[in-house]
């Protein structure tokens, strides 16, 4: 049967009993006979539907047709679409199953959008009405909306994965790159013996060792810590002392016999010194030595017995803040400990704020000989020596320090050199260097971390 005419038989019937309508049917009483049949007459006009009402039918029956045709032909496209988007799904999944054989979850979202939009497509073949078939021809489109938008996402984040996943090879091959060369290079270089000067200055620093938190807790950011600096084999002597209030006072100090035991905070001695002044101390034959509070004297504690056996000025020396280094305040005279004694780094009025280094007489503390530098002291951020070498250094960014400049005692020369060092946080406030092993002790704003120290061998010696 036509499509046409299967929709005009009903609608021809519904003129018969919609009400209103005029009565067209006559019915006649009707018999049964004798096999309980029942018979009956109906008289039906010959203008039983009128002409104008059949016409006025037929134009809305292909109305009704051309809708359909239309809406079945956006069904037929939407079909095809889906077709190809579902293949290109498939071959996406089949290019990415070798590099990660689990299922992302927007494979699975895109998977439950097409198998939605398929099944619309299937209830709507199998529906007769018109605004019905609207209604699921809105969902099929919002379906395959969401689908297009799935597959736009996917793809890029596979571009974005893919460029990353390529950065990060070339790092990772220019990491592999130079350890090589480093290890071919510690491989040519014996490393050197702890106590020695056998070599050509510094060469580089490793990255930062993050030991721990200070013992007093975070809030202590301004302090000193480190190792005693005589290049005695024999001794095994940590020290950790964080500032008290202010970023300024040395009242308190922890020793430890090992490294293990400052690291597991047990078998320590506590102290209380009361009468210190910013984070310059060093610790050097057993005793320490600081810059006593609110002077230009330098003082040293007999770390046995925790007593002051001796404080004496420093000539010339500024003090309370007048030439400290930049961003850490209160340190205008820093001590230092390498191989060849003990050092007092400062700056005088007659130097204008440059850096002047003197050699100590450990016993008595009297200047033994000083040298002038013509780097200004309120522009470095620290200093240390290492085998009579001054090294200086200046802030690059928050996460990293320059060693820029070196000054050996030993010739009266000095050089501009560049050694990058990573930092955990912004500033370095204590810094001291041990012979015995060749690591530079940092209070990093409150935690104790360190550096291995590589040294030039004595044929890769530069001029400067």
């Amino acid at each position: 049967m036509k499509p046409t005419l299967a929709l005009q038989i009903p609608l021809l019937l519904l003129l018969l009993v919609l009400p209103g309508q005029p009565q067209l049917v006559k019915i006649v009483p009707g018999s049964v006979d004798e096999d309980g049949l029942c018979h009956c007459v109906v008289h039906l006009p010959n203008n039983l539907i009128p002409l104008n009402q059949l016409e006025q039918l037929q134009s809305i029956t292909q109305e009704l047709m051309d809708k359909y045709d239309k809406e079945l032909s956006r069904v037929s496209e939407y079909s095809h679409t889906i077709e190809g988007q579902d293949n290109q799904v498939l071959e996406m999944n089949h290019a990415l199953k070798p590099v990660n054989p689990i299922e992302a979850p927007t494979y699975s979202l895109l998977r439950l959008e097409l198998e939605g939009a398929r099944e619309l497509v299937t209830q709507l073949m199998a529906k007769d009405g018109g605004n019905e078939a609207e209604d699921l021809l809105s969902q099929l489109q919002s379906q395959v909306a969401n689908a297009s938008l799935t597959l736009k996402l996917l793809a890029d984040s596979d571009q974005r994965s893919l460029r990353a996943y390529r950065q990060e090879l070339d790092i990772l091959e220019g990491r592999l790159s130079d350890c090589e060369r480093e290890k071919c290079q510690e491989a040519s270089d014996p490393p050197v013996p702890p106590g020695s000067c056998a070599h050509a200055g510094l060469q580089k620093v490793s990255r930062p060792l993050v030991v721990q938190v200070n013992w007093r807790g975070f809030s202590h950011k301004a302090g000193v810590w480190g190792r005693d600096a005589a290049p005695n084999l024999d001794s095994s002597l940590y020290w950790v002392a964080p500032l008290g209030s202010e970023d300024r006072y040395f009242d308190y100090y922890r020793l430890y016999k090992s490294y293990d035991d400052l690291v597991l905070m047990k078998d320590f001695v506590e102290r209380k010194m009361g009468y210190g002044d910013g984070s310059g101390n060093t610790v050097y034959e057993n005793f320490m030595y600081f810059n006593y509070y609110g002077t230009r004297d330098i003082a040293k504690v007999n770390l046995s017995s925790n007593t002051l056996v001796l404080q004496r000025t420093l000539p010339s020396a500024t003090y309370n803040n007048r030439f400290s280094y930049a961003g850490v305040p209160w340190k205008d005279i820093d001590f230092a400990g390498d191989e060849k004694g003990l050092w007092v780094l400062y700056a005088t009025e007659e130097s204008k704020g440059n850096l002047v280094v003197s050699r100590l007489n450990t016993s008595t503390l009297e200047v033994e000989k000083t040298w002038r530098t013509s780097q200004y002291k309120p522009a470095m951020s620290g200093a240390f020596m290492a085998c009579g070498v001054l090294y200086a250094l200046r802030p690059l960014s928050t996460r990293q320090e320059e060693i820029f400049y070196a000054f050996d005692t030993t010739t009266g020369r000095e050089r501009h050199l560049s050694i990058v060092l990573d930092k955990m946080l912004e500033t370095l406030h204590g810094i001291n260097y041990s012979p015995l092993d060749h690591k530079l002790y940092v209070y990093n704003d409150g935690y104790l971390i360190n550096y291995d120290l590589s040294f030039l061998t004595l044929k890769h010696k530069t001029t400067s």
